[in-house]
């Protein structure tokens, strides 16, 4: 049967395979990533005007409309020598927390074990995510109010650190680790029940058509974001907030949003979020499958 045929869970080749899953990914979702943002952070109109964005259609056309196909690309290296990274981490803590978990290579592991390795895998992304997010929104926000403070990430990384110390690289970890952390446990969770709901009875997981890895990895995606939205919304807002406006952190921006805008503003991007999940990490797994068949092919005993 197919239990025989998974090979034993390796987080070497997970971290390649995750890396390259990354890249996909980021070529797949980064113009609708740079709408979500604009989105979740454009400004309050004044009384009487209207505002900057109708919404994620009205984004994508002013955005094409003034900056052309350049303008949605915006901001990608970032994100590219970010995410490739990240999603090798993100895959090997997911491989890691797996093999803590299995008491034989080839083990099959419950939902809520999968659900803790999803969730370890969250807490190693925060490290390289926190910084490479703020540095993100920063640069994004900064096309789109047309004052330009930074000149590109690295430019970026500098005058946070000159005046802010390692502290302004990193704020919003907290809020990284809230959003991340369950986040990821649902996603992978989500991926594995629909890899094992699409696999034809006595067929193994290898077997996956194209279309099925697809739809696992888009729909993967999308449990991720509806877990993820609320607290990216608010990390969004403090990421970019002026130094100082929010003393107490998280809290002082959550009771802003409700007061000013009401629960419903916790869903800010949601259409660019949810249109940009599927297509992102249905390309994010079918490279990550794709790269890890090629490495057990290449280097099996790894």
């Amino acid at each position: 049967t197919h239990l025989t045929e998974t090979p034993p869970t390796s987080p070497m080749k997970n971290f390649f395979a995750g890396g390259f899953g990354g890249v996909c990914l980021v070529f797949a979702g980064h113009p609708l990533d740079t709408i979500k943002v604009r989105l979740q952070t454009q400004p309050k109109p004044k009384p009487g005007e209207s505002l900057l964005y109708a919404g994620t259609i009205d984004c994508l056309k002013k955005t094409l409309a003034k900056e052309g196909m350049k303008g949605l690309y915006k901001g990608m290296a970032a994100p590219l020598i970010g995410v490739t990274p990240m999603f090798a981490v993100c895959f090997f803590g997911f491989g890691m927390g797996k093999k803590m978990q299995q008491k034989t290579p080839d083990e099959i592991l419950t939902y809520p074990q999968l659900f803790a390795a999803g969730m370890l895998s969250g807490v190693f992304t925060t490290g390289i995510m926190a910084p490479g997010e703020r540095i993100k929104c920063l640069l994004q926000i900064q096309a789109s109010t047309g004052e330009v403070k930074y000149a590109g990430p690295m430019d970026c990384v500098k005058q946070l650190y000159r005046e802010f110390g390692i502290r302004g690289i990193y704020k919003g970890t907290a809020l990284t680790l809230m959003r991340d952390v369950p986040a990821s446990g649902m996603y992978f969770t989500s991926y594995e029940w629909l890899k094992n709901v699409l696999t034809p009875a006595g067929k193994s997981h290898n077997e996956l058509s194209i279309p099925s890895v697809l739809f696992a990895g888009g729909m993967a995606g999308i449990f991720n974001w509806a877990v993820a939205i609320p607290a990216d919304v608010l990390k969004s807002r403090f990421q970019t907030a002026p130094e100082g406006k929010y003393p107490n952190g998280f809290r002082d921006v959550l009771r802003e949003l409700i007061r000013e805008e009401g629960v419903g503003s916790l869903y800010k991007g949601f259409n660019a979020v949810m249109l940009r999940a599927f297509p992102a990490n249905a390309a994010c797994f079918l490279g990550f499958e794709f790269a890890m068949k090629f490495l057990n092919w290449m280097v099996p005993d790894l």
